[in-house]
């Protein structure tokens, strides 16, 4: 079965930077888009940004200019560079790719999230 694994989470200053990492395994055919959300408490969870296969990434207006979004098909990674960090985006992060199975049906999966927590 398809895994996603994130990792790279932890505590930050304001004004901070930090990189978070997602590796997918398995059985997968091809992998279309992939992307980041995350969800603070007592909020929705809220897309953050998305790259697609042909590495055309698209982001919220709220860490446009200071997140970027970036992927490795070799490896089936995909990255978030976090700069400038906010109290406002302390939040669980979780990534998202959507598979193409070898039967050509199309299912996506979640990582299991990593916290990121912006203070002080």
């Amino acid at each position: 079965q398809v895994r996603l694994v994130d990792s790279g989470g932890g505590l930050v200053q304001p004004g901070g930077s930090l990189r978070i990492s997602c590796a997918a395994s398995g059985s997968i055919f091809n992998i279309r888009t992939m992307g980041w959300y995350r969800q603070a408490p007592g909020k929705q969870r809220e897309l953050v940004a998305t790259i697609d296969s042909g590495g055309i990434a698209n982001y919220a207006d709220s860490v446009k200019g200071r997140f970027t979004i970036s992927r490795d098909n070799v490896k089936k990674m995909v990255y978030l560079q976090m700069n400038s960090l906010k109290q406002e985006d302390t939040a669980v992060y979780k990534c998202n790719i959507g598979v193409e199975q070898y039967s050509g049906a199309l299912y996506d999966y979640w990582s299991q999230g990593t916290q990121v927590t912006v203070s002080s």
